[in-house]
């Protein structure tokens, strides 16, 4: 069992930045692939960005391409996510993931899930 733990989230002004963590709680022997998804009001849960076991393949929702940047961090299945020019759009409960298996933008095939960080872009 995988437990994550997600920081990082808060209020922020339109074009601001932040930076969200998410490490695991306890000890971890399996390298997994990461992923950040998020979820507004009334919305489904919706894919953001994924990085691969070695951190070597990274992929991102069209919708914060070149905005967002996900890294692995130097202690196993540390990942950040690094959010850049944030627009009232992306405010949500920022989830992060993990599965030995995948790094697919669908949600239903990550296996473990921290508790979110609520991120919100507001004047």
């Amino acid at each position: 069992q995988v437990q994550l733990v997600e920081s990082g989230g808060g209020l922020v002004q339109p074009g601001g930045s932040l930076t969200l963590s998410c490490v695991p709680s306890g000890r971890v022997f399996v390298t997994y692939n990461m992923g950040w998804f998020r979820q507004a009001p009334g919305k489904e849960r919706e894919f953001v960005a994924a990085v691969s076991q070695s951190g070597t393949r990274t992929s991102y929702a069209t919708s914060v391409k070149g905005r967002f940047t996900i890294s692995r961090g130097n202690v196993k299945n540390t990942v950040y996510l690094q959010m850049n020019n944030l627009e009232p759009e992306d405010t949500a409960v920022y989830y992060c993931s993990a599965d030995i298996a995948t790094m697919s933008s669908r949600p239903d095939e990550y296996r473990y899930w921290g508790q979110g960080t609520q991120v919100t872009v507001s004047p």
